[in-house]
């Protein structure tokens, strides 16, 4: 569907990403200067990001694991996968059944490069190169069809990446749901979550400076009202949408966040089954 430049497998050290800056807030070191650089500057607006970037990784955590040992999961596609750091989703579904089957999608290519390193020894994992509204491709990669069986449940991972893609009536988060959802049998599961913000400065700002930094791979920061839209027809698990720290919390000591001039927001849903 999606028209835009082909994917670069060239990884460029001063043109900043939004997986490097994740890696970095969450403390990982495959980042570069001008990553650091970015996430500096951004945080003198949303001085509360770094907080963020890791209570949205516990999120995932915690949402891989609830499907994987209370739903029977044993399928995860996971777009926009980021950088690999503790507890990946194939870490976290493998440690209830190892023979789960975790497809990583990213079109990052440093992410190809240090997912491949990890993964190459796990035959029932793999990280694929491709762009997240180019559904078509990723359904129909030789490594998806390989490890997911799409007339089973799956979980398909929409995890802090929907900010990164642009507002279009084909290629936008709502057009990119609909045919992934087009494609999954009945009872399988979506996680979708975004930065939102009810402040428009907060979101104008936010919008401009990443859009500017990253040199276009960027969309834009939304109101829940926009992330809400994507769960239209879904059966919603509890406790609803949320910020997402306070998705079904493992403990009351979770690192809060101490401003909230933007928030992780979004849930869980199924597709129903007939």
């Amino acid at each position: 569907m999606h028209t835009d430049k082909p994917l670069s497998k060239e990884i460029d050290a001063n043109v900043p990403t939004a997986a490097r800056m994740y890696d970095y807030y969450l403390g990982g070191k495959d980042n570069y200067a001008a990553d650091r650089a970015a996430c500096e500057e951004l945080d003198k607006v949303v001085p509360s990001t770094r907080r963020l970037a890791v209570n949205n990784r516990r999120f995932m955590q915690r949402v891989v694991r609830t499907l994987a040992a209370e739903h029977g999961i044993r399928q995860f596609l996971d777009h926009g996968s980021g950088l690999p750091t503790q507890d990946n989703v194939h870490q976290v579904a493998q440690r209830h059944d190892p023979t789960a089957h975790v497809v990583y999608v990213d079109n990052d290519p440093m992410v190809l490069v240090h997912g491949r390193a990890l993964l190459e020894q796990d035959e029932r994992t793999c990280v694929i190169h491709a762009d997240m509204r180019d559904t078509d491709a990723i359904f129909s990669h030789p490594d998806t069809e390989r490890l997911i069986d799409f007339s089973q449940p799956v979980a398909v991972l929409f995890n802090s990446v929907f900010h990164c893609i642009p507002d279009s009536d084909t290629d936008g988060p709502q057009a990119v749901v609909q045919r992934v959802r087009e494609r999954l049998a009945p009872g399988s599961f979506l996680l979708m979550c975004q930065l939102v913000s009810e402040d428009a400065e907060v979101r104008d700002f936010v919008t401009n400076f990443m859009d500017q930094v990253t040199q276009g791979h960027w969309g834009r920061v939304r109101q829940e009202k926009d992330v809400a839209e994507l769960f239209d027809g879904l059966e919603i698990l509890e406790p609803g949408l949320v910020e997402v720290s306070t998705w079904r919390p493992d403990t009351d000591v979770a690192p809060r966040q101490l401003t909230h001039e933007w928030i992780e927001f979004g849930g869980v849903a199924r597709i129903p089954v007939v």
